[in-house]
């Protein structure tokens, strides 16, 4: 064992592993948020069957068509965002607390006088559909025998036979760019987080018999979906309404990212006496980590429809095309490590300057590639009892067709199957209800709940899950609900809507990966439990003419 210590930077054109989307990223990045006016909110978002509101151009088409004349609104919102992260051994809380602008849009009437149809209307919005902002942190006081080097060493040794040269820097060679190896294999290797064994083409990771340690981790998230619509529809005979809106949309993620162990009685690389290599047992302190800044814009388009037999009584259908976007990574990873051996007659293996160089082995890149989320259809429900009360009910399902591919357009299948895999279709339930109690004056209520997009397999380890680059880690999303309370005032053209809503979501954070061995679970993903308490606060204001 030979290992060469140096400094990377690395470019573009790199393998998928490096930097393209993985599936559990192309989850996180497709979701979507309770978003859109102070109304539309507080009636938990179901408006397919009710329309009239400039969240409807985000939503059912169709809506705009409901309108008989002009507006324009602005909605603004402040969020109070509490995570709450668990293992077995530590519990931490998170508080955050955003200001941002929900919504603005106008929607422009246009009375035809004709009895047929009698209005065409044309519209355009801005929302925020998504917001990614999260930290989670923790750790666990005993590795229970996993580790991640042994899941490195483990996917190291699924590519085949790689060589250890093939892993170390040359003159002219760099193996990030000049080779398909695994961008973490690479990483691990030059950080003595795996080594190589007698053969020289298979390699094993520092937990071994006897090892025991500690985890620790934190993940911090930021970052948006933002999208701009621009629709147009109308009626016919105030019976049947109908939209079509084109989506643009603009997304921009942000990760930090670090994940540590502590292991003592490890198998760590060390040498005596200036002689190569060999593996002994002694303390391994090792942090991997990690940036991803993933961007880009795309499109989307939507088409609904709303039938009202009688004025009591509306249904609405609504379909929204994948949003196709054009993306750009760019990503960052780095290991730091100490490993002091039992034995004194060994030297510790660090870097030589730990204070002016604690990174051994570094890389940034760039990326361009395609991606496309998933399709989304939703039917509704929506009667007027008496002359104060609207109820409405939406179901809405979205699929998993989920993919990426490169600038070409050839698909990564291997994703593509990850998807399918790790992902199924999900199931949103909205529900709302508003009470007249003056001409001016609105009290409404909402709900929403929507399923788990994780199949059970792929959440209870029963499958490996693959992610891109060196980020080991994954979080899958359980079941989300909101709750919702409003009321709103209407002054001549003027109107102001106020909402609050509650949302709570569970979460499984994994550092990495189970392993598998001829489908028996080899060794468990380290896992913490995450739960997401948000209570947001809505101002919309408007003026109809």
């Amino acid at each position: 064992m030979n290992k060469l210590i140096i400094a990377a930077t690395i470019g573009a054109g790199l393998p998928l592993l490096a930097s393209a989307q993985a599936a559990v990223d192309l989850a996180n990045l497709s979701q979507l948020d309770l978003s859109g006016t102070a109304r539309y909110m507080s009636m938990g978002g179901a408006f397919t069957a009710l329309g009239g509101d400039l969240s409807t151009l985000n939503n059912n088409p169709a809506g705009i068509g409901v309108y008989r004349s002009s507006e324009v609104g602005l909605t603004l919102s402040l969020m109070n965002r509490n995570t709450e992260t668990s293992t077995a051994d530590v519990t931490d809380k998170h508080n955050k607390t955003l200001f941002r602008a929900n919504n603005f849009g106008y929607v422009g009437s246009f009375n035809l006088y004709n009895n047929t149809t009698p209005f065409i209307n044309f519209g355009a919005s801005y929302s925020r559909v998504a917001s990614f902002d999260r930290i989670m942190s923790g750790g666990w006081g005993n590795m229970n025998g996993s580790s991640l080097s042994n899941y490195i060493a483990a996917m190291t040794n699924s590519e085949g036979d790689i060589p250890y040269e093939d892993m170390q820097f040359g003159d002219r060679y760099n193996p990030y760019l000049d080779s398909n190896i695994p961008w973490l294999s690479i990483l691990a290797y030059n950080g003595y987080v795996i080594n190589d064994n007698a053969d020289d083409v298979t390699y094993s990771g520092l937990m071994g018999r006897g090892t025991y340690g500690t985890g620790e981790f934190k993940t911090r998230e930021k970052g948006h979906v933002d999208e701009y619509n621009i629709t147009f529809g109308g009626n016919v005979m105030n019976v049947f309404y109908y939209g079509i809106g084109v989506g643009i949309t603009d997304l921009d993620y942000k990760q930090y990212s670090y994940y540590q162990e502590n292991l003592s009685d490890a198998y760590i690389a060390a040498s005596k006496n200036g002689a190569d290599y060999e593996i002994v047992n002694g303390r391994a302190d090792y942090r991997l980590s990690n940036f991803l800044h993933s961007s880009g814009s795309g499109f989307n388009l939507k088409f609904g429809v709303i039938f009202k037999p009688v004025n009591q009584f509306r249904i609405g259908l609504s379909v929204h095309t994948p949003t196709w976007y054009n993306m750009t990574d760019t990503y960052y990873g780095g290991i730091d490590y100490k490993y002091t051996p039992n034995d004194p007659a060994y030297s510790i293996n660090q870097p030589e300057n730990p204070s002016d160089a604690p990174i051994t082995n570094d890389g940034t890149s760039w990326h361009d590639y395609h991606m496309r989320t998933p399709w989304r259809m939703s039917v509704g429900m929506a009667g007027v009892i008496g002359n104060n009360v609207i109820v409405s009910a939406d179901y809405e399902y979205r699929g998993n067709n989920m993919s990426v591919s490169d600038v070409d357009g050839n698909e990564y299948k291997d994703v593509s199957s990850d998807v399918k895999t790790y992902y199924k279709g999900v199931h949103t339930l909205r529900l709302g209800a508003e009470f007249r109690v003056t001409p001016q004056l609105s009290l409404r209520a909402g709900y929403v709940y929507q399923t788990s997009p994780v199949k059970t397999e792929a959440a209870n380890d029963g499958v490996m899950i693959w992610t891109a680059g060196t980020i080991p880690s994954y979080t899958f999303n359980k079941e989300t609900q909101y709750v919702s309370v409003g009321a709103g005032y209407k002054f001549k053209r003027f109107y102001v809507d106020f909402a609050y809503v509650n949302r709570q979501r569970k979460s499984t954070f994994h550092a990495y990966t189970p392993i598998l061995v001829d489908q028996a679970l080899d060794q468990a993903s380290p896992s913490a439990s995450v739960s997401a308490r948000d209570n947001e606060f809505v101002l919309s204001v408007g003026y109809k003419f």
